[in-house]
């Protein structure tokens, strides 16, 4: 990484562990911040960057959207994170949105797999997902009654963490 860092590597930084300290106190990520974030991207590129600069700001939010909108659909996946994602991709536009998903899919698995051991989880995990894709290979990918965010009693990763490691690991790697 160059040095000093790029406006949007710092904004990126900033974002993604103001987004981890309220995520983990709270367990959401505010509009306020990710839909801020996005606006100062976009503002910030076209300031520097111009059309070009809005352009792939705009691919980047999309990018980041698209990779984790599913996920909130089956509502295994908070609307703050997906939105989070699309800010970051803001300012690293849709190839760093891409790496950004990429590394916090790779950090959030490991994630998992820490906090399924720690919490005794693992067995009814490993079920769950057994059940999920029995179900979804006979009546097709849908919501699984007791395996969205619905379910009060189900083990919840504040997601914002795996998208701050992904985010960080995508710039230091740029």
């Amino acid at each position: 990484m160059a040095w000093p860092p790029p406006v949007s590597s710092i904004a990126v930084a900033l974002l993604v562990t103001a987004a981890t300290g309220w995520d983990l106190r709270t367990r959401r990520v505010p509009n306020a911040l990710t839909l801020g974030g996005a606006v100062a991207g976009l503002v910030v590129k076209g300031v520097s960057e111009g059309w070009l600069g809005v352009l792939s700001s705009a691919a980047g939010w999309a990018v980041g959207a698209a990779l984790l909108f599913p996920l909130f659909a089956l509502g295994g996946m908070g609307a703050g994170d997906v939105k989070l994602l699309a800010a970051v991709g803001v300012w690293l536009g849709p190839v760093g949105a891409l790496w950004t998903g990429l590394y916090a899919a790779l950090a959030g698995g490991v994630l998992a797999l820490l906090v399924a051991l720690t919490k005794g989880y693992t067995g009814t995990a490993l079920r769950n997902v057994g059940a999920m894709l029995k179900l979804w290979s006979t009546v097709g990918v849908q919501p699984v009654d007791g395996l969205t965010l619905t379910d009060k009693t189900s083990i919840r990763l504040p997601y914002a963490l795996p998208i701050a490691i992904g985010a960080l690991l995508a710039v230091w790697t740029a």
